[in-house]
């Protein structure tokens, strides 16, 4: 892989760290050999994977809020990090309409407090910021939404990482784009992801996993819902791969980028219980709530600026992910 000595023995921030993707990235990171500080709040689950590898003893482990400005200025002055993966968020669109002053302190300004602590750090530094496909105004048209494409999001969730994207991009022209500029800065827009260590509420496949356990049929919210079904470790090698190519000094390449499965796994929630039902056989049903808050029920990613600049492609087919 391009990217197997370009973290070695570099100093990598990953907020969000003991979350399901933050979880995967460190361990990812440590077996090639960064030195890996980690920054959020507590595992958001119990179980959680944070907890299952063992993490707080493999990597400097800190607890702490991105709402909170004047720590992350803190620990950036501290570790003078060479890398930034930004991953910490609210990432639910359902608790988004629970809680969306949170949401939005969080995925917003929490974006911010990040940014302007490295533009104060002033030195070298990557930062890839994590944010979502259903960052785009979504019309369900059935395109496969492009990076230039309008955002927008018609709930808390979404719309929030549509205004982080926007806060990236101002930054990056602001503040990063000068040609002595140190700082290298791009945005990735993933799909749908999955895998082991997932625990949480409102998930597809944990709510798949969690019926199975108790002989329950699985109880499905929106059998049509059709979104970009990948593997975990696909966005995650994708984040490594651009991380590396931008410290190579290809400048060109900090801006956003889409990275989905192949467009045969853009398939509605009733395909991923019946592709499950393959492997553990069971039943599910229809709890389907006309009342229910709005998500969205057609989102396809375009991954071919992907494609055509990192020469990245996803491994995985939708019957292997699953």
């Amino acid at each position: 892989m391009p990217f197997n000595n370009a973290f070695h023995g570099k100093r990598v921030l990953v907020t969000g760290h003991t979350g399901f993707k933050g979880s995967w990235l460190c361990e990812w990171l440590l077996m090639l050999g960064a030195k890996v500080t980690g920054y959020s709040l507590p595992p958001p689950t119990n179980p959680a994977l944070f907890d299952q590898l063992g993490l707080a003893d493999r990597l400097d482990h800190r607890l702490g809020d991105v709402r909170d400005a004047k720590a992350i200025r803190m620990l950036m002055d501290e570790i003078q990090p060479d890398f930034v993966f930004h991953l910490a968020a609210q990432p639910l669109v359902r608790f988004s309409y629970a809680e969306p002053v949170q949401t939005y302190a969080t995925n917003v300004m929490g974006t911010v407090n990040l940014l302007e602590a490295v533009r104060i750090m002033d030195r070298p530094c990557v930062i890839v910021a994590i944010t979502t496909d259903k960052c785009y105004e979504n019309r369900e048209s059935g395109q496969s939404y492009r990076e230039d494409d309008p955002l927008g999001g018609h709930d808390p969730y979404s719309s929030s990482k549509a205004a982080a994207e926007l806060v990236i991009s101002a930054y990056r022209r602001s503040f990063f784009s000068a040609p002595d500029s140190q700082v290298r800065l791009a945005s990735a827009r993933a799909g749908n992801v999955m895998g082991g260590g997932d625990w949480a509420q409102d998930r597809i496949l944990p709510d798949c996993i969690r019926a199975l356990i108790r002989n329950e049929p699985v109880r499905i919210r929106n059998k049509s819902a059709t979104r970009p079904w990948q593997h975990v470790l696909e966005p995650l090698g994708a984040y490594l791969w651009l991380g590396a190519r931008l410290a190579s000094g290809e400048r060109q390449l900090a801006t956003a980028f889409n990275f989905g499965p192949h467009p045969a796994a853009n398939r509605p929630v009733v395909d991923v219980v019946k592709e499950v039902l393959r492997h553990w056989p069971g039943q599910w049903s229809d709890h389907s709530d006309p009342a229910a808050v709005h998500e969205a029920g057609l989102l396809n990613l375009e991954i071919e600026k992907a494609q055509r600049l990192l020469g990245w492609q996803p491994v995985w087919d939708f019957a292997t992910t699953i």
